[in-house]
């Protein structure tokens, strides 16, 4: 079987779309690596790329071809997802097309998979109407809707993804796999974890978000605000994502530039806290778990399948609720160890090997 994988879109740090961008990446990787088995000797695997992607997809194991056009180029990206690749892999004589982005070709010459990963344009255009051009959130909806109707099947992300698109787009369930994302591991978990603390030094909660309004900065700030009144000994907190003037209690920070230094931010805290309104999978609460850190978690969305038992679930919409479950985990030293454990255990489901594992599944041996 020969498999089209369209990534001619993809620029590593463009636009906002990194983490389609390492699924797309490792998905090959994982394709490519297990190309030569016996199992998989038959199927050729072609990448389409750009100059700015070939040293991550240009890999042993497949046919890399670069496209010879701007991937920049809005009008060139357009009239590329709608008709160009969809020709050009019918002239490759592909059997199979895998569109990651989300975006199938509207001329269906191949059977074409997607990989839809939210309809969170959806949810802006009920909750946040006029946040984005309207006319460009328009047309992404229209796509995201199109290529989840009319592909021969759709991959997403979590069941809650699926919920949506079911919702969204009114797609048949039985075309629609989930597929969880791989998660890569942290090759260096060996950090010295604080015992004892000095006044403001160490002992804080970190929590993570982005100006997005779906990723409720707000709320973060109006949870802690009781958390401080409701605390006998309130620690301070840090927020990662957004860069603002220190409130009364916390430190806001926009962009933690080296991996290591965020690691050591996230293993050294008391609490995680992530408030999102809405995902299509939630990889930040994944992260602080293998750093052995108790995360406090909204109960929305994917959260709760991804998080599962191991971080305390909360109302993002309930400020009181979220002080209280901080003051648990800050307070109750059992308690936040269980659930650094259980953290620990549920972080292990999620890996690229797994991933792998089933999307060869869903992409070779399906019919």
């Amino acid at each position: 079987m020969r498999l089209v994988i369209d990534c001619f879109k993809q620029v590593k740090g463009a636009g906002k779309s990194i983490g389609i961008y390492n699924l797309a990446r490792h998905l090959v990787w994982e394709l490519a690596g297990n190309h030569s088995s016996r199992k998989n000797a038959q199927n050729e695997i072609i990448v389409l790329g750009n100059a700015y992607n070939k040293k991550d997809f240009d890999v042993a194991g497949v046919t890399f071809i670069e496209i010879q056009k701007n991937p920049f180029s809005k009008l060139t990206c357009i009239k590329w997802e709608l008709f160009d690749v969809s020709v050009l892999a019918k002239k490759l004589g592909a059997d199979k097309v895998l569109f990651p982005r989300g975006y199938a070709s509207m001329l269906h010459l191949t059977k074409e998979y997607v990989i839809i990963h939210d309809m969170i344009p959806f949810y802006y255009n009920e909750h946040y109407k006029g946040y984005f051009n309207r006319l460009e959130n328009f047309y992404i909806m229209w796509r995201l809707k199109a290529s989840a109707k009319h592909a021969d099947k759709v991959i997403t992300i979590s069941e809650a993804s699926k919920r949506d698109i079911m919702k969204y787009a009114h797609t048949d369930d039985k075309r629609i796999t989930v597929v969880y994302n791989g998660y890569t591991q942290i090759e260096n978990t060996q950090f010295i974890k604080k015992e004892t603390y000095a006044e403001g030094d160490g002992d804080y909660i970190i929590a993570m978000t982005s100006k997005l309004p779906h990723k409720n900065a707000k709320g973060i700030a109006k949870a802690y605000a009781c958390y401080r009144k409701a605390a006998s000994t309130p620690l301070p907190m840090t927020v990662i994502g957004v860069e603002g003037v220190e409130t009364e209690g916390i430190t806001w920070i926009g962009y933690v530039e080296r991996d290591e230094d965020l690691h050591q931010m996230l293993h050294n805290a008391k609490a995680f806290l992530f408030l999102s309104l809405v995902e299509g999978f939630g990889f930040p609460p994944i992260e602080a778990m293998q750093l052995e850190t108790p995360v406090v978690c909204s109960d929305v969305s994917s959260l709760p399948e991804v998080v599962g038992d191991a971080a305390l679930l909360v109302n993002p919409h309930d400020a009181n609720a979220v002080a209280q479950a901080l003051i648990r985990v800050t307070t109750d030293d059992a308690y936040a160890q269980e659930l650094v454990e259980r953290g620990l255990h549920n972080a292990e489901r999620f890996n690229w090997e797994k991933t792998g594992d089933k999307y060869r599944e869903v992409l070779f041996d399906e019919i």
